[in-house]
């Protein structure tokens, strides 16, 4: 028995072993072929500015290049475009000599090296804002995303809205999980997964949440794990109920979201607070960090919030939510049934 389980320890640390040398190989192999798309591209662009050669060249090089490589895939006219770019986007893309390999240049940015070329392809067409273009890199590499992943974060303009939320967490949190704290929460939050009508109540946003979690969480971003619904609390004989609660597992911490269907108020950010103190004296373990409240609204006065959290002693932050597919009043009676769609499929 007990050879038998040195045998599955020793088998375990084999695969592991295993997995991550593929994944370092990987890793290299990626950084090799981007490395030499680099080098194409800046060849290509280096030689037509010298030159003045034409946009047709692009096709006799890949024409030529290919009747010597006739194995090699990705030199079509489209892909060496692409690679002339890419050189032309990040002019300083290797700079350092390589440790194994001195002789051979390195590739500075490792985030850039790290990510495949059709997400680099994809952010060349979609991104044109170099700034924009790295944060979402940076993303991409912390975590993985699939391209068509990449493609939703920048639809849904995640640049413009992650680190937006007016919040104290300045004032309340420690400055490094302050930092980390702003950086993961967003506004406005885009519930576009949502038919709701314009005039909707709390109770069906909430709904509409807990109906679509899988989609939710992915809004809200990595690492947070769900806990519950009107989760209850009782404080002094009396029972309380919060909206959502979650842990956040990078954070290690409670999340309390509250939702509110309507303009923001001051009250809100006092009972949230009460909220947040319940939980720290609940369910908060020994070595959890503070709970964080978050409150989404339908609309709010940034200077009216920033007023609400001065002085609060709990880490709140305030975001609205934005429903960019809603179903206006009037149209939901008109709209076809899923049964009557079907009908007529048939």
């Amino acid at each position: 028995m007990e050879n038998e389980k040195n045998y599955v320890s020793f088998l375990n640390n084999l695969k592991k072993e295993i997995a991550e040398s593929r994944i370092r190989a990987a890793f290299t192999v990626n950084e090799q072929l981007l490395e030499l798309y680099w080098k194409i591209g800046k060849s290509i662009l280096q030689q037509r500015n010298a030159e003045g050669w034409g946009t047709k060249i692009i096709e006799r090089i890949s024409a030529d290049l290919k009747n010597e490589f006739p194995d090699i895939k990705g030199i079509s006219p489209r892909n060496l475009k692409y690679m002339q770019t890419f050189a032309e986007a990040y002019p300083s893309f290797l700079q350092a000599p390589l440790a194994r390999n001195e002789s051979s240049p390195a590739i500075l940015q490792v985030p850039l090296a790290k990510l495949p070329w059709y997400h680099h392809i994809t952010l060349l067409d979609k991104v044109k804002n170099i700034d924009e273009r790295l944060f979402y890199i940076d993303q991409t590499v912390q975590n993985g995303w699939s391209r068509n992943m990449l493609v939703n974060q920048i639809d849904s303009d995640l640049y413009l809205r992650k680190g937006k939320a007016v919040t104290n967490f300045s004032s309340t949190l420690p400055p490094q999980q302050s930092d980390l704290a702003r950086e993961i929460f967003k506004d406005p939050y885009k519930f576009d997964f949502l038919s709701l009508t314009d005039n909707h109540f709390e109770k069906e946003l909430e709904d509409g949440l807990v109906g679509h979690m899988t989609k939710f969480l992915l809004e809200l971003g990595n690492g947070f794990s769900y806990v519950g619904r009107q989760y209850q609390l009782e404080i002094g004989g009396e029972e309380f109920y919060i909206d959502l609660l979650f842990y956040h597992l990078r954070l290690r911490c409670f999340v309390v979201i509250e939702l509110k269907a309507g303009k923001f108020i001051p009250e809100y950010a006092g009972k949230l607070n009460f909220y947040l103190n319940a939980v720290d004296g609940t369910l908060k373990h020994q070595h959890d960090q503070p709970t964080i409240g978050i409150l989404i609204c339908k609309e709010k006065n940034k200077v009216v919030a920033e007023y609400a959290l001065k002085g609060l002693e709990k880490p709140i932050g305030v975001s609205e939510y934005l429903l960019t597919k809603a179903i206006p009043n009037n149209l939901k009676n008109s709209l076809p049934s899923i049964a009557d769609i079907e009908k007529n499929l048939k």
